[in-house]
């Protein structure tokens, strides 16, 4: 066994820095009250012996452990195979690291899960949480009010159980949604389907009232439930053209729905744009940029939604360290969206 240097400790760094062992810990710690001269020598101690803060000693001192539970509510099958979730968490992470804290990864497979994160969430490991992808029955919301810590969601809440005044980050789901089917109405299109997303999500649900917002007689006939993936594009599709053969547009909650619904238009011998168009919802390069033709969608900055969440919840948090009497987090942010034109509509 190779043997290890002792690591330095802060009564060393108080020596090399000619200061008092609290004076080392104030700095090290964030600590006010200690002259920038004095900040500097113990700074140049720190580096030149290497001295590393025992994390929790250092969360005695401070309260904080400098870490944040990141609770995705889908299995990680669904996680690892959507760049929605790559997106977020790479926002996210820009955010945390940049403040030196630590990103925890919970994902649910099932309420089994549900109850391990709550256990997790309530054991004092982490400052706080973002939580996001909840579906409407989902038990979360409540285990992690129980557990107490702050949170900010990814998403519009969607539950009346008391956590209505949740912070949350958004992006104008319905809104986009109209801006996307306004366009085509304007490409002279009459016959436009859409492909919803899992309707137990509130930015399914809020991009259907969009689409209705504008197609208000629309043939109920043309609004078929999807689930947010390829798979379900493509199943959503086929009953569409069962449904309707006539339809001549489609507007999908999300670009993995338009990728399906592209495949089953062209293995039909449908083309697009001339016979149908499509537009999707999400501008994530990796698909809307490769699909055949490439995807006109609705933009909404998904990485720009997670940093977002982080940033508000550091914010929060650094309030609460400055006057524990402060409680929360700053307001929710709704992100507008943009329109993207490319082949497909």
């Amino acid at each position: 066994m190779t043997e290890t240097a002792p690591r330095p400790t802060l009564e060393a760094v108080a020596a090399r820095a000619g200061v008092s062992r609290a004076t080392v810990s104030r700095v090290v710690n964030g600590g006010d009250g200690v002259r920038e001269p004095l900040v500097e020598r113990v700074r140049r101690a720190v580096e030149e012996l290497g001295y590393v803060p025992n994390q929790a000693a250092r969360s005695l001192v401070t309260k904080r452990h400098d870490a944040v539970a990141v609770v995705i509510a889908e299995p990680e099958t669904r996680v690892f195979a959507d760049p929605f979730f790559a997106l977020q968490l790479r926002g996210i992470s820009k955010e945390l690291t940049a403040h030196d804290s630590q990103l925890v990864l919970l994902l649910t497979e099932g309420r089994a899960d549900h109850a391990r994160v709550g256990r997790y969430l309530a054991g004092g490991h982490v400052d706080g949480a973002l939580v996001f992808s909840l579906h409407l029955d989902d038990p979360l919301p409540e285990l992690v009010q129980r557990a107490g810590v702050p949170t900010v969601f990814g998403g519009r809440p969607g539950w009346g159980d008391g956590t209505g005044s949740a912070v949350y980050v958004d992006s104008d789901n319905r809104g986009g949604a109209r801006e996307a089917v306004r366009h085509l109405v304007g490409l002279g299109r009459r016959r436009i389907a859409h492909i919803t997303g899992a309707l137990d999500q509130t930015s399914a649900v809020d991009r259907l009232d969009g689409f209705r917002d504008v197609m208000v007689d629309a043939d109920p006939g043309l609004v078929v439930e999807g689930d947010f993936t390829p798979a379900g594009g493509e199943r959503a599709m086929r009953e569409l053209l069962g449904r309707c053969p006539d339809l001549d547009a489609v507007f999908a909650a999300n670009d993995l729905s338009a990728s399906g619904a592209l495949r089953v238009l062209r293995d039909e011998g449908r083309r697009v744009p001339d016979d149908v168009a499509v537009i999707g919802f999400d501008d994530m390069l990796p698909v809307a940029e490769q699909t055949d033709p490439p995807l006109t969608t609705v933009r909404q900055d998904i990485e720009e939604m997670g940093r977002l969440m982080a940033r508000l919840l550091l914010r929060g948090l650094d309030r609460r360290a400055e006057d524990p009497g402060v409680g929360g987090v700053p307001s929710s942010v709704v992100l507008p969206t943009t329109l993207v034109r490319r082949a497909s509509a």
